[in-house]
């Protein structure tokens, strides 16, 4: 119970990313048609897809089967990251904001599956003829906690 308060903030922090992602997917579910793109820059367009596979559209030909499979991933990676968070002493911040980054995008996509049965992606990135691969601000926070993780300097005890 003592960490679940000590991790408080963090806690308030993922469900702020959590409805951040929520309510952009839903902007676009509500205003643009499937497959729609507008173009904000030379290097940004804003493009509605639906991604039935994982990242960067893996396994998107697949049926019933291969959605509960995701789905059922998804639940686990994120009650495992619950209970790695559970495990980490307050004191270690950057792992921390890592893994609750890494929380909020899984839980995000999490809802995005269980809701629809694809993720919801509309960020669409181009640079000189060259286009990433459509994501959503779910997948940015993986990105960002992943990094966070691998950059973390491991804390020495008080």
């Amino acid at each position: 119970m003592l960490i679940l308060i000590n991790h408080k903030r963090y806690y308030l922090l993922f469900l702020a990313l959590v409805i951040m992602d929520q309510l952009t997917k839903q902007i676009f579910v509500s205003s643009f048609d499937l497959g729609q793109s507008m173009v904000v820059n030379s290097y940004l367009s804003w493009t509605y897809l639906h991604n039935t596979g994982a990242a960067f559209s893996i396994l998107a030909d697949g049926g019933p089967i291969q959605k509960a499979f995701l789905l059922s991933v998804s639940v686990f990676v994120s009650v495992g990251v619950i209970i790695w968070i559970q495990k980490t002493p307050i004191n270690y911040g950057q792992k921390l904001l890592g893994q609750f980054s890494l929380l909020s995008g899984a839980v995000g996509n999490l809802i995005d599956r269980a809701q629809y049965g694809y993720v919801v992606d509309f960020i669409d990135i181009h640079i000189n003829g060259f286009y990433w691969p459509v994501f959503n601000l779910a997948d940015s926070f993986i990105f960002v906690g992943v990094i966070l993780l691998l950059l973390e300097r491991k804390k020495l005890p008080d």
